[in-house]
């Protein structure tokens, strides 16, 4: 599990949208540089069923639990990284 809420608010969002950016990259074979965090996921052919396993493998990373709707209502890595900083601040 990822400890940063011990980083400052610019770092943690950083870190965030680079482990995103991975395992986005992953999922598409494509390289981490080509994802860009404010382009669609759709774009990169990402689904429903890819959603579920982000929200997954973000629940083991950072301890939260994350309704797929975060994912749906966030398309894209930015605004997703937004979203999540205040879940897993609390936890």
């Amino acid at each position: 599990m990822s400890d940063i809420t011990a980083e400052t608010p610019q770092s943690a969002a950083t870190e965030l949208v680079e482990w995103l950016r991975g395992r986005v990259a992953a999922q598409t074979g494509r390289p981490a540089e080509e994802i860009a965090p404010d382009v669609p996921l759709s774009e990169y052919g990402l689904d429903s069923v890819y959603v579920l396993g982000m929200c997954a493998e973000i629940e083991d990373r950072y301890g939260i639990e994350v309704e797929p709707t975060v994912m749906w209502d966030n398309t894209s890595l930015a605004p997703l990284a937004d979203a999540l900083l205040p879940l897993i601040a609390t936890r």
